[in-house]
C-alpha cells in the first residue's frame, strides 16, 4: 500500500498510513493538551470516515502530539457550548459520544499509546480501543463530575473495560491513578518506559499485521456480540440526552467557570471551614 497521509478540519487531527495498512491518527492541540473541543470532534469524524475508505487498512494507532495524550474536553468550549440552545447541546453530545461508539465498533485493531496525563473523554477513547500501551509516568482520571458535568457517552464502554465496580470508585471520585493502577484495574494492557512507548506499540502493531485480517475483523465483531458491547440506537440516544442536558445545568456552569476562575467551586467546603 501506497503511503498516505493528511490533516482534517483545521489540523486538530492529523492522520497517515503506511504501506503496511497501518494507519497513525494523532490528536493535534498540544497547548491545550489534546483537550477535545468541537473542531477535534468533527475531525475525528472526518478521519474516520476518510480511513473507511482506504483499501487494505489493517490497524488504527491513536495517539496524542505533546507531552499530554488527551486532557478530556476543553472546558472553555463546554463553557461556551452550555449557553446555547437545547438543540446545539444535544448536536455536541451526539458528535462527542459518536466519536467513542465509531471507534469502538471499527472493524479492525486499535491500539492507543498513552504518554502524560488523560483525563475525562480520553478514559472513554482508551476502553474503546482494543489494546492500550502507556508509558509508566502516564497518569489517567474520569474527571467529568469534578466539573458538574457526566460522562454519560463513556460510561459503556469504560464498564466493559475496568468494570461497574471501578468505574463507581473513579468516576464519583475523579482521582487521578497512575499507570500501574490503570493497568491492575483493566484500563492499560501494556506499561513501558516513555522512551520505549514507540517501539512496544509496534512489536503489538506487528503481531497484529501479521494474523489473518478477515479472521482478526471477524475475532474481534463476533467477541463484541458475544460481550454485548454494540450500543442500538436507542440506548446511545439516551444516554447522548443524559449528557447534553447536564452540560445545561447550573452545576455544569458553575463547575467549568470554576476550573477557568482557578478557583474551587462553590459546593466544596475544605474539612476545617
Amino acid at each position: 500500500m501506497e503511503k498516505k497521509s493528511g490533516s482534517t478540519g483545521n489540523g486538530t487531527v492529523l492522520w497517515e498510513v503506511d504501506h503496511r495498512g497501518v494507519a497513525t491518527v494523532t490528536l493535534n492541540r498540544p497547548d491545550v493538551n489534546n483537550a477535545y473541543n468541537g473542531d477535534m470532534l468533527y475531525g475525528l469524524h472526518e478521519a474516520m470516515d476518510l480511513l473507511g475508505a482506504q483499501q487494505g487498512l489493517r490497524v488504527v494507532v491513536l495517539r496524542g502530539n505533546g507531552k499530554h495524550f488527551q486532557a478530556g474536553a476543553d472546558l472553555s468550549w463546554i463553557n461556551a457550548q452550555g449557553k446555547l440552545g437545547p438543540d446545539a447541546n444535544l448536536e455536541a453530545s451526539r458528535v462527542t459520544g459518536g466519536v467513542v461508539k465509531r471507534l469502538n465498533e471499527l472493524p479492525i485493531p486499535t491500539v492507543a499509546m498513552v504518554q502524560g496525563g488523560c483525563f475525562g473523554g480520553g478514559t472513554g477513547v482508551l476502553a474503546a480501543c482494543d489494546i492500550v500501551v502507556a508509558a509508566d509516568s502516564a497518569f489517567f482520571a474520569i474527571t467529568e463530575a469534578r466539573w458538574g458535568l457526566m460522562a454519560s457517552v463513556i460510561f459503556p464502554h469504560l464498564v466493559q473495560a475496568i468494570g461497574v465496580r471501578n468505574v463507581r470508585r473513579y468516576a464519583l471520585t475523579c482521582e487521578r491513578m497512575d499507570a500501574a493502577t490503570a493497568q491492575r484495574i483493566g484500563l492499560v494492557h501494556e506499561v513501558c518506559p516513555l522512551d520505549k512507548l514507540a517501539e512496544v506499540t509496534e512489536k503489538i502493531v506487528d503481531t497484529l499485521i501479521m494474523n489473518g485480517p478477515n479472521a482478526v475483523s471477524t475475532t474481534k465483531q463476533l467477541t463484541m456480540k458475544v460481550a454485548e458491547s454494540y450500543l442500538d440506537d436507542e440506548e446511545f440516544m439516551f444516554l447522548v440526552r443524559k449528557h447534553a442536558q447536564t452540560r445545561q445545568s447550573e452545576e455544569a456552569a458553575e463547575g467549568t467557570r470554576s476550573f477557568l476562575e482557578k478557583r474551587h467551586p462553590s459546593w466544596y467546603v475544605p474539612k476545617g471551614e
